[in-house]
């Protein structure tokens, strides 16, 4: 599984995401043409190499001028900013990247300052520069397929700063409500290390490290624009193959029973489901009060996961309602490698039982591609996947 990898040695921004994403070789004209379908309009965007206590790195920076010279003081309500990210041009992943953080952030703002998250006016973070960060990470993770987030404990910095309502403690509120359920290191760091920004980027996508590996096969540095004193101010971001370690996880399932909405709608729910993120998605034919037939939808996911995954189903369903529950699994180690056929190469999934025998499944979206470039049939392109992983 494509999974990225947070190491927040030094917290987290929205820049510092989109540096390190870049370093990583997301193209930065790729960034730019997504940003240019926005209906907004007064930045130039930019990235340069540099080095931080001998650290090469990426810093992306956002110039704002002419009609949006206020810059950081910007005040839009979330309302205004869905409507701009809606209204954009964005991939269908990359706009529901987008919209979830901000809506994410939404909430948060909103239950600190008691007003609906529609209502909220961003101050920090409703300026065009954070918008360009939160689009260009989004088009970054899409860009890189990435399946699955992974951030390890979070230092939260210490002290006092400025704020549109005067003074307020590290972490922000708004930031310290983001990251509930997170493990974090309290007073570890001077000065705001973790950003609104970032916070919402990690609540909305990341799930906490539960001991898995990781095949690495890319890093990137991400660099701040603060000097800290006993760190470099960069976020690390390190791209590869989940492998996940022997022993036991917990996964939340969610479900609800819906009998009066379009079986249509359910390929549509299932991609938004998997694509925030979820383990699992499936449906099962049900039989509901007056005899009704009825679909039951059911949602597996991390725990850290599971408000955004019931807030997607009631979004996107006729659901009033989501039950949960907590489950606990045994795993078995697994890790994904990539195997060469007479037709191309192929992933495979490779998971150990404790006797030492492997489980193989070739990736089907791999298998389906060869198979339709060299119009041959399906399963010979999965049989000779699984000869190729058996004999290696």
């Amino acid at each position: 599984m494509k999974t990225l990898y947070f190491d927040t040695f030094s917290g987290i921004s929205g820049d510092m995401t989109v540096g390190a994403l870049l370093a990583l070789g997301l193209p930065l004209d790729l960034v730019r043409t997504a940003l240019a379908t926005l209906p907004l309009g007064g930045f130039e965007v930019s990235a340069e190499d540099c080095f931080v206590n001998g650290i090469g790195a990426v810093r992306f920076g956002v110039r704002v001028g002419g009609e949006e010279e206020h810059g950081l003081h910007g005040h839009r309500t979330f309302r205004e900013v869905r409507g701009i990210l809606e209204r954009g041009g964005l991939d269908g992943r990359v706009g529901r990247i987008a919209l979830d953080v901000f809506a994410r952030l939404a909430a948060a703002e909103g239950r600190v300052h008691g007003v609906a998250a529609e209502d909220v006016t961003f101050h920090e973070v409703g300026a065009v520069d954070s918008i360009v960060d939160i689009v260009a990470a989004a088009v970054g993770f899409s860009y890189f397929g990435i399946e699955r987030f992974v951030v390890g404990t979070i230092p939260l910095g210490s002290g006092v700063v400025r704020s549109q309502h005067g003074p307020i403690p590290v972490p922000g509120p708004a930031t310290a409500d983001l990251l509930a359920g997170f493990v974090t290191r309290l007073n570890d760091g001077a000065g705001e290390l973790v950003t609104p920004t970032g916070a919402a980027i990690l609540a909305t996508l990341a799930e906490q490290d539960e001991g898995g590996g990781l095949r690495i096969d890319k890093v990137g540095y991400g660099a701040g624009t603060m000097v800290l004193e006993d760190r470099p101010n960069l976020l690390r971001l390190l791209l590869g193959e989940g492998v996940t370690a022997a022993g036991h996880d917990t996964v939340v399932l969610l479900e609800t029973n819906i009998d009066d909405a379009s079986p249509e709608i359910y390929a549509h729910v299932m991609e938004q489901l998997f694509s925030a993120g979820a383990r699992d998605v499936f449906l099962t034919p049900i039989q509901m009060k007056k005899n009704r037939p009825a679909t039951m939808l059911s949602v597996l996911c991390a725990p850290v996961d599971r408000e955004r995954m019931a807030a997607i189903v009631m979004r996107e369903t006729t659901a009033i309602g989501v039950r949960y529950v907590a489950m606990n699994r045994v795993i078995l180690p697994r890790h994904s490698r990539t195997v060469t056929t007479e037709f191309g190469d192929v992933r495979v999934k490779v998971a150990i039982a404790p006797d030492g025998t492997r489980n193989i499944a070739p990736e089907h979206d791999d298998c389906r591609r060869l198979a339709t470039e060299r119009g041959v049939p399906l399963k010979v392109v999965y049989h000779a996947a699984m000869a190729a992983a058996w004999g290696s």
